[in-house]
Parts: structure tokens; sequence; C-alpha cells
């Protein structure tokens, strides 16, 4: 019982940074990767799908995206859905091929970079946090149903506070990286 609700709650951590991971990766650092771009929501025949998923996407040299579309057809639907993804890439096409010139950070936007990973850590760890509470009062409440002792009770919440410490830890060290990386030149 108590080992199926922390295999509940070590998986629902583990989804928490791994999504912490992706978002941290779309993030524009002083390198230029294809997950700047990739899941941009494309118009194609009616439906939005991943840009990944209409073209082949390249980083042929630092500070540059060459995006090839598989149907030529949608080289426009391409451009626009750069153009209003909010992350101010700017296309420019050959009519072949749409490239994407990423010029290098200022340092002032390498702070705000910074300061926006942070947030997004500190969203992470309140997503843990919010797990730990969750499986604590269901701890507590098998306790009160006498479905556990006291003395499980106990080193059940002793268990999980090691388990959330842990994924803490991982968040600490992901965000530093991310932090270097982002004031790296």
């Amino acid at each position: 019982m108590l080992d199926e609700l922390f295999e509940q709650a070590r998986s629902k951590m583990q989804k928490s940074v791994e999504t912490l991971r992706r978002q941290l990766a779309k993030m524009r650092t002083g390198r230029t990767t294809t997950a700047l771009v990739e899941d941009i929501r494309v118009d194609c025949y009616g439906e939005k799908v991943p840009l990944s998923q209409v073209a082949s996407i390249s980083v042929p040299e630092s500070g540059l995206i060459v995006i090839q579309p598989w149907d030529p057809n949608l080289l426009k639907s391409i451009e626009t859905a750069i153009l209003v993804s909010g992350d101010d890439l700017t296309p420019s096409s050959d009519g072949r091929v749409i490239r994407i010139t990423i010029p290098p950070l200022s340092e002032e936007r390498r702070k705000k970079l910074v300061a926006v990973a942070s947030k997004t850590c500190e969203e992470a760890r309140a997503a843990i946090r919010n797990i730990r509470k969750e499986t604590k009062n269901h701890i507590r409440s098998l306790q009160k149903e006498r479905k556990i002792s006291e003395d499980e009770e106990s080193v059940a919440l002793d268990d999980l506070q090691e388990l959330t410490d842990e994924f803490m830890e991982e968040i600490e060290g992901i965000q530093e990286e991310k932090k270097q990386e982002l004031l790296e030149f």
C-alpha cells in the first residue's frame, strides 16, 4: 500500500522534473539548438502540428537554424507560425528553406533569462511540494483509518521527505547548469 503510494509520488515528481527540463531546453541560450523551434505549432492542412513533424530542422553553424519543409506548400505557414510564436525569431525564406539567424544575447538579456529560468525552477519546486503534500495527506488518512500504525506513518513521512529532498536537489542542479549555460559567452 505504501510502496504503491511512493511509486506514484516518485513518478509524479519525475514527470515534474522532465517537464522542467523540456521547458528549459526551449529557452534560448548562447547556443543555438533545434529545441528553440521544433515544438512551434504549424497550421498544416487544417490541423496544428509541431514543426518537427512537417520539416527537417538543423543547426549547420552557430547562430543559424535551417528549416526545410517536406512539403514546399507549407513554407508560408511555417514562416507565419515562427513569427507569431512570440520567441522573437525572424525567419527568412529563399523559396525552399527557411533560415533563422540567432543573434548573440546581450548581458542584460542573459540576466533576464536567468530570472525566467529561476522562476520556472521555482514552479517545479512548488509542483514537487504539492505532490509531497498530497502524499503526506494520504499517508495520514491511512493512519487515521488504522490501515497503518503510527510508527509506519512516521517512517513513511521521513521517507517521503527524503524523496522530496532528492528531487529538490535535482532541480537545484538543473537550475545551476542552466544558469551557467545562460551566462557563458
